[in-house]
């Protein structure tokens, strides 16, 4: 494996505690697309790639008709020459019509037995694009697409779909596994039907026009340009893959350290709009799509509802990449970057917010990055050349947990009937689960904190006290070392020899009759990825 450098920028925010928990990246179906880069008929070939991370051992994942099997927190990189092509449509040698789609199979499907993250690496000379490729069972059927930003040698003059810089910009659709009928309503409506995997390919007018993709079935939607200009007289490939359409109003933090010279692409059910970033406001927001656009990269933000508390950060041989995490900053203290928890970082007030930021440099072929008890957003961005690219990092887990980065979260279930002690302990283990044991302090905090949410009552937990010496002793047999007893508590030998747990503020435990009818706590833990 190739060792990296990355340098490491976190923005931290606030999580929306009333906020509806994010989803993940992860799936077992994938279709990706290449946009053309640079131009296809370009003498220097591309470089394309599909990278794929298992998150379970014994993970048979296949590329196109490349099969591999992949164990826990293994990527392998997958190469392949499908990449698509200027749009094939009559009449656009030098006006382009704005209302025809071109079709193609110039797709590449990523099966697996098992979830996996799939991400799409595409190089051809210095124009480099990264992508997070979202699976089919988590694609929309609305998206909103963003007006065309500013480009000066690009969008400034007459459109030419001949000069691969001057021409339109292009919005791609990738069908999954159905037929399906597609809709983009712009200034005029037309439709396409797409059969299984194909990719279809519209122009769009440099203009603030509101554009909607709507679709029978979920389908992915790119925003993209093969050659925009960048610095130097040099252009190159422009893409973001853009979320479905949100039915309510959310903020998006935006990152400082791309906020110079940058503009906002807004679009929703009202109107599309470029608005220029003002430094002293970085939180735009909307109910529709809001893409960050500066020279060479543009950049879908992440609203604070879809913040989550592991990311994946995809593998970079390059000295100038970067990962942004934006989370509360009360909660600096938690962050890990795979096996190491960040120590002492500079911090960096942005004024008039809840954000503060910090650099970090690190070492590693595929980053994790995770947090104990929070939610954040996590981007990969890299300028290499005074070229920037870049994409939001792909989501492993939404829920914190103080042991790692969470595959398959941990399930915490108070039963809805109430027993004795014993008979808890098999209405437990009749669902496959435990009467929970809570004897690591950071755990018993943790669960604390998940189940307090509810009205305040008593649940059985795992510890008894022993018969013979009179000594308490968890049921999974861990030391007995770290309590939270009630003031007071426990009484003596001679009172209760099982105990519960009271869901107000702490969580105190006290000594009960075992025979008493109360409902159980019931657990099984969580599956980790193996960090290296």
């Amino acid at each position: 494996m190739n060792v990296r450098t990355s340098r490491l920028i976190f923005l931290l925010l606030a999580a929306l505690t009333s906020a509806t928990p994010p989803g993940n990246s992860t799936g077992q179906r994938f279709v990706v697309v290449f946009p053309e880069n640079i131009a296809y008929y370009y003498p220097t070939s591309s470089q394309n790639k599909v990278w794929v991370t298992a998150l379970h051992n014994a993970t048979q994942v296949t590329v196109a008709s490349q099969t591999q099997t992949l164990n826990s927190g293994q990527t392998s990189s997958f190469n392949t020459d499908v990449e698509l092509k200027k749009l094939d449509v009559p009449g656009s040698q030098m006006n382009p019509p704005y209302e025809a789609f071109s079709v193609s199979n110039d797709t590449v499907q990523v099966t697996s037995n098992k979830n996996i993250i799939v991400q799409a690496f595409s190089m051809r000379k210095l124009s480099i694009q990264t992508a997070l490729v979202i699976p089919t069972d988590k694609l929309g059927t609305k998206y909103f697409i963003p007006p065309v930003p500013q480009i000066l040698g690009t969008t400034d003059g007459p459109v030419t779909p001949n000069v691969t810089e001057r021409g339109p910009f292009r919005v791609i659709i990738v069908n999954s596994q159905q037929q399906n009928t597609v809709t983009f309503k712009g200034q005029g409506e037309t439709s396409v039907t797409l059969q299984s995997n194909q990719v279809a390919q519209i122009w769009v007018p440099n203009d603030t026009t509101k554009q909607v993709v709507v679709s029978q079935f979920p389908v992915a939607v790119l925003f993209s340009h093969p050659c925009a200009m960048k610095y130097g007289c040099t252009c190159g490939l422009l893409t973001a893959a853009l979320p479905p359409a949100r039915d309510r109003s959310v903020k998006f933090p935006v990152p400082m350290l791309l906020a110079q010279n940058a503009s906002v692409l807004q679009s929703d059910n009202r109107s599309s709009s470029v608005v220029p970033l003002n430094l002293n406001s970085t939180l735009v927001e909307s109910s529709g799509t809001v893409v960050l656009y500066r020279p060479g990269l543009l950049l879908t933000l992440i609203p604070e509802t879809e913040f989550a508390s592991c990311f994946l950060v995809p593998s970079m041989q390059s000295n100038n990449g970067f990962i942004i995490i934006v989370v509360n900053k009360n909660s600096t203290s938690g962050i890990h970057i795979g096996t190491s928890q960040l120590q002492n970082p500079m911090w960096q007030e942005l004024d008039g917010t809840d954000y503060i930021s910090t650099n970090l440099s690190v070492t590693s072929d595929t980053t994790v990055v995770w947090h104990e008890s929070s939610t954040m957003a996590v981007y990969f961005v890299a300028n290499q050349s005074n070229l920037w690219f870049g994409n939001p990092a792909a989501v492993i887990s939404s829920t914190p947990d103080f042991r790692g980065c969470a595959v398959t979260a941990e399930v915490v279930e108070v039963q809805s009937s109430a027993y004795s002690w014993t008979e808890s302990i098999g209405s437990c283990k009749n669902e496959t689960l435990e009467l929970i044991s809570l004897s690591d302090g950071r755990f018993q905090s943790q669960i604390c904190t998940k189940l307090r949410q509810d009205s305040p009552q008593d649940v059985w937990i795992g510890v008894r006290r022993s018969s013979m010496t009179g000594d308490w002793y968890w049921l999974n047999n861990n030391p007995f070392t770290n309590t939270n007893w009630a003031d007071g508590e426990p009484g003596g030998v001679e009172e209760g020899q099982c105990a519960v747990m009271s869901l107000n503020n702490n969580c105190g435990w006290r000594d009960e009759d075992c025979c008493k009818a109360i409902r159980p706590v019931c657990y099984q833990g969580p599956e980790l990825l193996k960090l290296s």
